[in-house]
C-alpha cells in the first residue's frame, strides 16, 4: 500500500505548541510520508514560544520556504493534502489572493488547482472582515479552514491535550484514522 503524502507547512503566527503537536502526532502514524516547510518567522516563534528548537529533531524531510524545486510545488507531484499550521492571516491573504510568493503560497496554490486537500489551522483574534473575506475565498476556491479553537469537553490538563483538540480533528480532516475523544462515543 502506498504511503498518503502529506505536506504541513508552519508560518509565523503565535501557535507553535500546535505545529509541535501534530508533528508529534504525524511521526506515530505508519502509512504517511511527511514533508515540511517553515517560514522564518515560523523559527522564531517556535523558539521563542516553546523554548527550544526542536523541529530540528523531527524525522521528516525539511525544504527551504523559498525552494520552488521541492515535489509539492507542482500539481504533478503525488502529495495529497496541505496543512499550514498555523496560518497567519498574512499568508492566508495571500493565498486567497492568488499570491505564490513563497513555497507554502505556491504549495497552497498547487493544492487548489488540483483540487487537492488543503486545511488553513488559522489563529488569529479577533478577526477583522479582511479576515472573514479571505477565509470565504479560499473556502470558496476549496480550502477548509479549521480555527486553532481547542475543544474542553475532552477535560484536557495541559496545553499538548488541549492542543491535540484541534489536531485531532486535522488529522481527521486528513482522512486518517485516529484514536481521540469523540463526543457521545
Amino acid at each position: 500500500m502506498q504511503k498518503k503524502k502529506i505536506v504541513v507547512a508552519v508560518t509565523g503566527a503565535s501557535g507553535a505548541i500546535y505545529a509541535k503537536v501534530l508533528l508529534q502526532k504525524l511521526q506515530t502514524i505508519s502509512q504517511i510520508e511527511v514533508a515540511v516547510v517553515m517560514s522564518e518567522n515560523a523559527k522564531d516563534i517556535w523558539k521563542f514560544e516553546l523554548g527550544n528548537e526542536d523541529y530540528e529533531k523531527m524525522p521528516f524531510i525539511f525544504y527551504d520556504v523559498k525552494n520552488y524545486y521541492a515535489p509539492f510545488a507542482s500539481g504533478s507531484s503525488s502529495y495529497e493534502a496541505l496543512v499550514i499550521c498555523p496560518c497567519s492571516m498574512g499568508t492566508l491573504a495571500r493565498i486567497a489572493n492568488g499570491v505564490s510568493d513563497s513555497l507554502i503560497t505556491r504549495a497552497a496554490d498547487v493544492m487548489l488547482k488540483e483540487r487537492r486537500k488543503l486545511i488553513c489551522m488559522v489563529r488569529e483574534t479577533p478577526y477583522n472582515l479582511v479576515h472573514i473575506n479571505n477565509m470565504k475565498s479560499v473556502t470558496e476556491a476549496g480550502g477548509i479552514i479549521c480555527p486553532a479553537t481547542p475543544s474542553f469537553y475532552s477535560l484536557p490538563k495541559t496545553f499538548d491535550e488541549m492542543a491535540a483538540t484541534v489536531i485531532d480533528r486535522v488529522i481527521s480532516l486528513l482522512g486518517i484514522d485516529i484514536s481521540t475523544y469523540r463526543w457521545g462515543e
